[in-house]
């Protein structure tokens, strides 16, 4: 991606807005998310590389006032892949949040794959 042009948002589950996420919340979503698009790399406290989901899956790590919210992804050549969007209520990411996150990337994946075939 050249200077000045952001990655778009491909939303597969999930969304960030007022309520649950209380304003303040939503609009540090926002933020990190923008930056994600503008090919910024997020390492700790923000985000976290979660290798059990895939190659290049991450997760935002959003603290609100009674609660932290996640919000899985992956980066892609051409866009920020949003994978789920959860409150986080223990100390480990769910067995099934992992297993949705890889079936969601796993789809998205092989539609991008079928559209790259297709223009060959």
């Amino acid at each position: 991606m050249g200077k000045g042009r952001n990655k778009p948002l491909v939303w597969l589950k999930g969304e960030v807005r007022t309520p649950p996420f209380s304003e303040q919340a939503r609009i540090e979503a926002g933020f990190l998310l923008r930056r994600l698009q503008q090919g910024e790399v997020l390492s700790l406290p923000h985000s976290r590389p979660m290798p059990a989901i895939g190659a290049q899956c991450h997760e935002l790590r959003i603290n609100d006032r009674d609660q932290t919210w996640r919000v899985m992804y992956h980066v892609a050549g051409d866009a920020v892949v949003i994978l789920e969007v959860f409150s986080k209520k223990t100390a480990t990411t769910p067995v099934e949040t992992l297993a949705v996150c890889r079936k969601r990337l796993s789809a998205y994946l092989r539609v991008v794959l079928d559209k790259e075939q297709d223009r060959s």
